[in-house]
């Protein structure tokens, strides 16, 4: 079985117009902050959560912002979609018997934060990076709503970086992230997403090459080990980093912890 022949029979979450609108919106270069207004306006625990985000301490935030206008030009017009898109996956999708909903979308915020760490370090679209890195691990919930008891077998311990996706192979046939691309398909996300999402795992065999897949190939592995260190970016797969053109100096040396990423991009 295929990815996409595993996700035709499933029944997805339903999800609120304002979360299409702004998919849509992932496909403009240039989207009018009235556009994003008129979109969080009709959510107003979303517009909550956007103030609070605007508000907080990662933004420096001397003086307080109190409308939805000012929160988006503090924050920023593409991590405002990305940070409402994630807000909305943590609300609708069912968590799979065997998995911690807070643990899971720490996680994500994890791998999303350094898909977006390395992106900007190789010239990538940062924003893009970080929502496509959050969504990499949404087709393990969607594993789960068919087959309950693989995500036992996809999360048993040891777990060392890249074994899930292993497991997920050997187990299904296809990974997480490729159940992903059939959601992010469905959903009519770039295409660019699509790509990089069915071909996190092995990037390389990916034809064409997709950068973004393998920016979510090595944030992955680095979120997934248990400490950042000089010796988890010397364990990376060299043809992969040579791909990404990646000056491994520039990786050692700003390096950062994934659990900061967390804090930085709560919505909830």
């Amino acid at each position: 079985m295929t990815a996409a022949e595993f996700f035709k029979d499933l029944t997805l979450p339903t999800m609120p117009e304002v979360a299409h609108d702004l998919i849509r919106s992932l496909n403009e270069e240039d989207v009018p902050i009235s556009h994003l207004r008129e979109a969080i306006a009709r959510d107003p625990a979303l517009a909550v959560h956007l103030l609070r985000l605007a508000n907080s301490a990662h933004y420096g935030a001397r003086e307080k912002v109190g409308t939805i206008d000012d929160a988006i030009a503090r924050v920023g017009t593409a991590q405002v979609r990305a940070l409402a898109l994630a807000s909305m996956f943590n609300d609708a999708f069912p968590i799979a018997p065997g998995l911690d909903r807070q643990a899971f979308w720490r996680e994500s915020q994890e791998r999303g934060g350094m898909a977006q760490w390395l992106a900007s370090g190789v010239g990538s679209d940062s924003q893009q990076a970080w929502l496509t890195g959050f969504m990499v691990r949404v087709g393990e919930l969607l594993m789960g709503m068919r087959s309950p008891t693989s995500v036992a077998e996809f999360e048993r311990q040891p777990s060392y970086p890249g074994a899930r996706w292993e497991r997920e192979a050997a187990l299904m046939g296809f990974t997480e992230g490729q159940v992903s691309a059939e959601l992010a398909r469905a959903w009519n996300f770039p295409d660019e997403m699509i790509r990089a999402l069915d071909a996190a795992a092995d990037p390389l065999a990916a034809q064409p090459f997709s950068r973004l897949g393998a920016v979510l190939h090595v944030a992955e592995l680095l979120a997934a080990a248990p400490s950042p260190s000089f010796e988890v970016v010397d364990e990376l797969p060299s043809e992969v980093l040579s791909a990404l053109e990646v000056d491994t100096d520039w990786m050692r040396a700003r390096l950062p912890q994934a659990q900061r990423y967390v804090e930085a991009s709560r919505l909830h």
